[in-house]
């Protein structure tokens, strides 16, 4: 697996999370413990990773999620 991107925003990790499962990308949260106990903070972002092989495709869901959250 390798890192997608890192993040504080769940609402921006869960869609991002259901978009891929949509198209057949499987996608793992590492930190979610971590950041957690850490209070939530924004200190320890969690990190969404994808397979190696998904990356470009999930790159383009990525782009777009930015894209949408600019308006």
């Amino acid at each position: 697996m390798v890192e997608l991107t890192r993040t504080n925003d769940l609402v921006q990790l869960s869609w991002i999370i259901a978009t891929l499962s949509g198209l057949g990308i499987e996608a793992e949260v590492l930190d979610t413990h971590t950041s957690i106990l850490e209070g939530s903070i924004s200190a320890i972002p969690r990190r969404l990773m994808v397979r190696e092989e998904d990356l470009v495709r999930a790159k383009d869901v990525l782009h777009e999620a930015e894209a949408i959250a600019r308006g």
